[in-house]
């Protein structure tokens, strides 16, 4: 028996050790999605500000395909070391349930914080028909069903366009794509009608007038574009979608080295440029009580409690 604890105590010396040497190499930040959208740029952003606080290179890597699904597989499966995390939305850590997983989005990740809360932008081409949500129900109705087309990127677009449909009785004509910043093209080529996407996305293409955006899918309206209304105000009461940018561990990472990670991204997020640029990307900064472990753990919690009863109900399947 005294072998055996002097054994567990060296282990624990030795773990302790190493998360306070801990990185010395580089930490790669996965993003489930192509370059170009908005996790892709919310990530380098934050990946470059936290080089001083970690010591070392936060290397980001794209891993697309499976709605995010594949990057967060593999985060799921990598050592448990502190070198290799993911920054995680709503798409990749609750809505995709719609695909078979062999992970588990409950049990398989340690949170690391709340990044940002993201207003979700339903918008249109240049020079479609509707204006507004009103404007477009309208359109609609007045077309053979599947006349619209709306992209399918995420797992977060097929359930917003699922509820749109059951609010209000018309069709649309889904069309898939790999991420936010291929549709994003397509929408800029006039290929697409309808797309929802996180403000960061579109604004740049909103301000020039490539875009035009119908409704802030929100219940109210965010302090960093205040001027958008919500679907409420533009036509389609009750139609909600939800963004947000978390960081996640593998199951098992040392609480030493989550507590590295967080602080490294509290103090990016404390930094008044970084919330400059999250500002003009639309991207609203989670408080601090939700920058913590703790705070991303329960909202992440609150948001599968919320969503996957509506997913399940929906019959939602990858296809």
């Amino acid at each position: 028996m005294r072998k055996l604890a002097v054994a567990i105590l060296l282990a624990l010396a030795a773990g302790a050790a190493a998360a306070q040497s801990w990185p010395v190499r580089p930490v790669t930040l996965i993003v489930p999605f192509p370059p170009g959208g908005s996790t892709d740029t919310a990530a380098r952003i934050l990946g470059e500000r936290m080089r001083a606080p970690l010591g070392q290179t936060v290397v980001i890597e794209n891993v697309g395909g499976a709605g995010g699904s594949i990057a967060v597989g593999r985060v799921a499966r990598a050592a448990p070391d502190g070198y290799t995390i993911d920054i995680g939305q709503w798409d990749t850590h609750v809505g995709s349930i719609i695909y078979p997983l062999n992970y588990d989005l409950q049990k398989d990740f340690e949170p690391i914080g709340l990044i940002s809360n993201n207003p979700q932008l339903m918008i249109a081409r240049k020079g479609f028909p509707a204006d507004d949500l009103k404007g477009l129900v309208a359109y609609m109705k007045a077309n053979p069903p599947g006349h619209v087309t709306f992209v399918d990127q995420n797992a977060a677009a097929k359930v917003t366009g699922i509820l749109m449909q059951q609010s209000t009785g018309a069709t649309v004509q889904f069309i898939p794509y790999r991420g936010a910043g291929p549709a994003m093209q397509a929408m800029l080529g006039g290929q697409v009608d309808l797309m929802v996407v996180q403000a960061a996305v579109t604004l740049p293409q909103a301000r020039s007038g490539a875009v035009k955006i119908l409704a802030n899918l929100s219940p109210a309206r965010s302090s960093v574009i205040p001027t958008i209304p919500t679907s409420a105000e533009s036509g389609i009461p009750g139609l909600y979608a939800s963004g947000w940018f978390g960081f996640f561990a593998p199951k098992g990472t040392p609480k030493e080295i989550i507590a590295r990670l967080n602080a490294a991204m509290v103090q990016a997020l404390a930094d008044p440029a970084i919330r400059g640029r999250f500002s003009d990307l639309g991207l609203d900064v989670a408080s601090r009580e939700q920058q913590t472990p703790e705070g991303l753990a329960a909202f992440h919690k609150g948001e599968i409690e919320k969503w996957w009863p509506i997913i399940k109900a929906a019959g939602i399947k990858v296809e």
